[in-house]
């Protein structure tokens, strides 16, 4: 309650609105597994810590620019090719947690990791004893791709005088690189833009205690000097990496500078979120001085153009289940992140999950890592995986894999799908080349597309397959009727109306979670009631706090109702919310309990449409 101790006129808000609950998305798509470059956690040797999350990308172009392409070596990239299908079929918003097996020197996941079996690197200068190396952001073979050059800009003379006759340097800060050269016969010097700098005559510029810029000598600070001028220096980077160019302008050559190459450029949180190189330099040994700055200059400028590329790097070791299912943040070490399927559950707002690398496992190591997944998304509840069946699978070998699981939390389609190989080019009077890849990514793209066309509650099927040719098997009417009672989705050619998504059903033996379309509204009712009742915790658990609860779920689920989600004429045939002392004890009270029971009554897809047909004669009664 305020409190009134002067006296005047009080003018308080309120608010007479029950409080609202909004739907959360149901169409953000998660995928853990291989691709062939982008975010990893990791810890070099005596070097930086890098721990990226899971990657947000909204178009497949953006996935190329954080993971790289279709190939992961000599390999097919499946989670590569499953974005493509996503983004291709309608979806917007996909997660990637990138799965790498280090190769490290020891045994063990604590173990140090190899630096050269992981990442590409180039020794700068190249002959003699490097100063400096650009490596590779992330692990992968991918990196041997990459090219850098360093150009150099030099300004104009910085050096001036002041009104009282003090020479001073202008325009540049802390950090910055200048090239001192002598005045001749009184004039200012106008070397050529493309000479190098004479390292020797290349400086620093630092800050003294009383705020006057000079030059950095060895140690100590230099002062400017009459008879000379100032020219600075800035640096251009250029990344390259098959089509994509990557241009870094006016960088500077110290790290004392914010825009320095290696603050810009570094490893951890560099400017530009999906750079591919940050520079490392070498430390000196124990009691040597650190380079010169015309020496770190001289060996960048090694660098023209076209560049050189990066060499070394590899693609880890083989996946396993257990690398797909990863682990979660260890909470006593900020230095051990979550990774693989761990690394999504950190995302709230996935709805769909897949891990399309399954099918590269054995069999044994396939049932683990498909175990793995229903247990990530049962564990986190709001969530819905989507399963591949083995590679050339019969209609029996599907039927022998689907029979290990049971749960309402996944969904499995048969068979792959064969699409035109994207990655290649096909021989001139040659037939295309053909890829078949799993279904997950397609099925996740018409389960976006379908939720945000219709809404969560229309049935993913009977949607047309965007952007394939084929598929492996073909399920006819009969082959069908043995597998979707099983729970296996069917994937099917109709002439004349495309190749569709024929079924619906999960992988669960209950009949009450049968359909995909019930679980996914469930738990879009369960998680928006759950994150928009957060503000009832710790209010006084009363008859004002219950009616304000009920009112809360209710004109949420009308709104529901609206959309054709729910069964009935009218909303009390649709759903009921009980939150009163029929639903609580006094034992639930004095516990701090508020119990609110919902019945809501969800649509059921029409899965088997029956036309019935007979012949009356005309002075027949119609029943």
């Amino acid at each position: 309650m305020p409190e009134y101790l002067t006296p005047g006129v009080y003018v308080e808000e309120t608010s007479f609105r029950s409080r609202s609950i909004e739907s959360v998305p149901t169409s953000t798509f998660g995928m853990a597994g291989r691709t062939a470059y982008g975010p990893v956690p990791y810890t070099l040797p005596g070097g930086p810590t890098v721990l990226p999350g899971p990657v947000l990308v909204t178009s497949f172009t953006e996935y190329e620019r954080a993971f790289g392409g279709l190939r992961i070596g000599e390999d097919d990239c499946l989670l590569a090719l499953a974005a493509r299908a996503f983004f291709a079929n309608g979806g917007r918003r996909l997660y990637v947690s990138r799965v790498f097996p280090f190769v490290r020197t020891g045994t063990g996941e604590g173990a140090p990791t190899a630096v050269d079996a992981n990442f590409a690197s180039l020794p700068v200068p190249a002959q003699g004893t490097p100063l400096l190396y650009w490596r590779a952001r992330w692990p992968g073979s991918a990196g041997a791709g990459i090219s850098v050059a360093v150009t150099f800009r030099r300004g104009k003379n910085i050096l001036i005088a002041g009104s009282d006759g003090t020479l001073r340097l202008t325009g540049v800060q802390e950090g910055a690189a200048v090239e001192v050269l002598p005045l001749t016969g009184g004039t200012v010097p106008s070397p050529a833009d493309g000479t190098p700098p004479v390292p020797d005559r290349v400086r620093t510029v630092v800050r003294r205690a009383d705020g006057v810029l000079g030059y950095l000598r060895g140690q100590d600070f230099e002062p400017v000097a009459a008879g000379f001028a100032a020219f600075h220096l800035t640096l251009a980077v250029t990344v390259r990496l098959g089509d994509r160019i990557d241009v870094y302008n006016e960088l500077e050559l110290d790290d004392r500078h914010p825009r320095s190459v290696g603050n810009v450029l570094q490893a951890s949180d560099p400017a530009d979120e999906f750079s591919l190189v940050w520079l490392d330099t070498i430390k000196p040994a124990a009691g040597a001085p650190p380079p010169a700055p015309g020496a770190r200059l001289a060996a960048l400028l090694t660098l023209a153009q076209p560049g050189a590329h990066l060499t070394r790097g590899g693609d880890g070791l083989d996946l396993t289940a257990q690398d797909l299912g990863g682990k979660e943040a260890n909470p006593d070490s900020l230095a051990d992140p979550a990774r693989g399927l761990g690394a999504l559950a950190e995302i709230d707002d996935i709805a769909i999950v897949a891990a399309p690398d399954t099918v590269t496992l054995k069999a044994d190591e396939q049932k683990t890592a498909v175990d793995l997944l229903i247990g990530h998304c049962e564990r986190l509840r709001y969530r819905m995986a989507i399963v591949d069946p083995p590679r050339d699978s019969s209609v029996s070998e599907v039927r022998r894999f689907r029979a290990q699981f049971d749960t309402s939390h996944a969904a499995l389609y048969y068979p792959w799908v064969r699409i035109t190989d994207p990655g290649r080019r096909p021989d001139p009077g040659a037939p295309s080349p053909v890829l078949d890849v799993p279904p997950s990514g397609y099925v996740a793209g018409v389960y976006a597309r379908s939720d945000l066309e219709r809404g969560v509650h229309k049935a993913p099927a009977n949607e047309v397959l965007l952007g394939i040719t084929d598929f492996t098997s073909n399920v006819t009417y009969d082959r069908q009727s043995v597998l979707n009672p099983e729970g296996v989705n069917a994937l099917r050619l109709f002439e004349g109306r495309a190749r569709r998504v024929w079924g619906a059903r999960t992988m669960s033996s209950d009949p009450e979670w049968k359909y995909v379309n019930v679980r996914r509204l469930f738990i879009q009712l369960e998680h928006s009631i759950d994150k928009s009742t957060q503000w009832a915790v710790f209010e006084p658990n009363n008859e004002r706090l219950w009616a304000s609860v009920r009112q809360t779920v209710e004109d949420y689920l009308i709104s529901v109702w609206r959309t054709g989600a729910l069964l009935g004429s009218k909303p009390e045939e649709a759903f009921f919310v009980r939150c009163d002392r029929t639903t609580m004890t006094q034992n639930d009270l004095d516990n701090g309990r508020l119990i609110c029971l919902i019945g809501v009554a969800p649509t059921y897809p029409a899965e088997f449409v029956v036309f019935r047909i007979g012949q009356f004669t005309a002075d027949a009664q119609r029943s």
